[in-house]
C-alpha cells in the first residue's frame, strides 16, 4: 500500500471514507479517500490536511482528475492520476457535488440552506455546522454556474427540501445529456427535484411523495442508457427522467443507508455505498446480483464514489 494513490487505472473505484477520529464533532476528522481495483480489493490510500470533515462528491473530470468536496470547511480539491492534489479556488460556500459542462465550465451545488436545523434533529446530532464567511446562514441551496476559468456567470435559485435536518439543500445532483435539466435531492427529503437550466426556472418534481411517509431520496446518477439512477436508503430506482415512472428497482440487503451511487463507465454494473455500515458494493446493472463488495472500515463515513473511466 502506497502513502498516496498509485497510478489510475480504468475500472479503479474511489470511496470518500473520512476517518471520523475527532470526538467533539461526528462529521470531523482526517480526510482519506481509498483507491480500490475493479473487484473493489484496496490497492491504496490517499490522506489530506486540506479538510476537517466529511469527504463527499466524488466524481471524475474529462481530464482525469478526481474531484472532492468537504462542505464543512468550504473546500473543493482535485486529484491527478499522480496523486497530486490541488486545491480549487471558487466562491466559499458549503458546495457538495458538481457537474461538468462540455464548454469547461461547472455546476456546483450547495449542500446546506439556511441558518438552524430543525430543534429535535440538533438535539441528537453531534455535528457543528458553520456559517458561510460573513454571514448568519450555512448556505442558500443554490447551484452556482462557473466559466472554465472559475468566474462565476450564474446562481440558480434551486428550490430545495431540507431533509429530515431542515439544513440541506442541494446535497446530490445529475445533469441531463442535453444539459438542459438539472435532477437533485436534499437528502432524506421526499422530492426527486428539477431545474430547467436553459430558461432559468424551476420545473415540477419528477417524483414527490407527502411528508411523513417515510419516503426518501439520497444519490442520483444518469446511466450510460439514459436511464436516471435514484438511491432510496434500501434499494435502488431506475426511473425514466421523462415522467419518473419505474423502470427497475434493486433491493439492496445490509440494512438501511444505502445512499451513494454511480454507474459504471461501461453501464454494466451499479456501485453503491451504505453511509451507516460502510459497505460499498458493485451490483450487476441487469439483474442486480451483487458482484462484489468490500468495507471502508468506519461507520458513516462513505460519502462518495467514482469509477475511473481511463
Amino acid at each position: 500500500m502506497s502513502a498516496g494513490f498509485e497510478s489510475f487505472t480504468r475500472g479503479d473505484v474511489f470511496a470518500a471514507a473520512t476517518l471520523l477520529n475527532n470526538a467533539s464533532d461526528d462529521h470531523a476528522g482526517q480526510g482519506r479517500i481509498i483507491q480500490y481495483d475493479a473487484s473493489l480489493q484496496q490497492k491504496a490510500v490517499l490522506t489530506t490536511p486540506l479538510t476537517t470533515h466529511l469527504i463527499t462528491g466524488l466524481k471524475f473530470d474529462a481530464q482525469g482528475r478526481l474531484w472532492a468536496f468537504d462542505s464543512q470547511a468550504f473546500v473543493i480539491f482535485t486529484v491527478d492520476g499522480r496523486g497530486h492534489i490541488e486545491p480549487r479556488r471558487f466562491d466559499q460556500r458549503p458546495f457538495s457535488n458538481v457537474n461538468f459542462l462540455a464548454d469547461g465550465g461547472v455546476l456546483l451545488g450547495e449542500h446546506l440552506v439556511g441558518s438552524q436545523m430543525k430543534p429535535e434533529i440538533a438535539a441528537r446530532m453531534g455535528t457543528r455546522l458553520p456559517h458561510m464567511p460573513g454571514t448568519g446562514r450555512f448556505g442558500d441551496g443554490h447551484v452556482f454556474r462557473y466559466a472554465a476559468d472559475g468566474k462565476r456567470v450564474k446562481e440558480y435559485a434551486t428550490a430545495t427540501h431540507g431533509g429530515m435536518g431542515g439544513f440541506l439543500g442541494v446535497t446530490m445532483s445529475a445533469l441531463s445529456p442535453d444539459e438542459s435539466t438539472l435532477y437533485y435531492v436534499s437528502e432524506t427529503g421526499p422530492r426527486l427535484m428539477r431545474y430547467d437550466l436553459k430558461n432559468d426556472r424551476q420545473l415540477p418534481d419528477l417524483v414527490s411523495y407527502p411528508d411523513g411517509q417515510r419516503e426518501m431520496f439520497f444519490g442520483v446518477a444518469f446511466a450510460r442508457d439514459g436511464s436516471l439512477l435514484v438511491s432510496r436508503g434500501a434499494r435502488i430506482d431506475v426511473l425514466d427522467p421523462a415522467d419518473g415512472k419505474v423502470r427497475r428497482s434493486y433491493a439492496l440487503e445490509g440494512g438501511f443507508g444505502w445512499a451513494t451511487i454511480t454507474p459504471s463507465a461501461d453501464g454494466r454494473s451499479i456501485l453503491a455505498g451504505n453511509f451507516f455500515s460502510g459497505e460499498l458494493i458493485r451490483i450487476d446493472a441487469d439483474s442486480g446480483a451483487r458482484l462484489a463488495s468490500t468495507n471502508v472500515g468506519v461507520a458513516k463515513s462513505l460519502a462518495g464514489i467514482a469509477e475511473y473511466a481511463g
